[in-house]
């Protein structure tokens, strides 16, 4: 078992799911998790399977520097929005194992919420070749209780 940063106040009455190492950005991966953070479980995977299809987008409310507008962004009272459709599945992909997990604890997976999400920084991958315009790329880690 890895540790979380925060524990359930029940436990008994809650699921976590945890992704070490993952190869997507760390600031599309932060914008996504802190729009369905509170979100009902299955409201949450219908957004994330809507960003996937462009029909909605997510607003970027702290790394907003080059994003472009969109009109998709008002519904969120914002102007800035993108679509990571790669961090968006990867979101999805752990939502998914929260619900195995609550189903596995014989948890009722609808009424289950977001309660925290979490996406940090993982470590830089030094390679002797650095992409274009001297970028690094950033792995990152994922943690959701629900």
């Amino acid at each position: 078992m890895g540790k979380y940063s925060r524990e359930a106040a029940n436990p008994s009455k809650a699921c976590k799911a945890k992704g070490v190492d993952l190869r997507v950005h760390y600031k599309n991966t932060y914008e996504a998790a802190q729009a369905i953070k509170g979100m009902n479980l299955k409201a949450a995977q219908a957004y994330l399977q809507d960003v996937c299809e462009k029909k909605q987008c997510v607003p970027f409310r702290k790394y907003t520097g080059c994003i472009g507008r969109t009109p998709q962004a008002k519904a969120f009272k914002m102007s800035q929005g993108r679509w990571p459709v790669k961090s968006a599945k990867i979101l999805l992909g752990l939502l998914q194992n929260a619900e195995s997990n609550a189903d596995f604890k014989n948890l009722d997976t609808d009424n289950l919420f977001v309660k925290h999400i979490q996406a940090s920084v993982g470590y830089v991958l030094c390679t002797g070749v650095i992409s274009r315009n001297g970028e690094e790329i950033v792995w990152g880690r994922l943690f959701v209780l629900c």
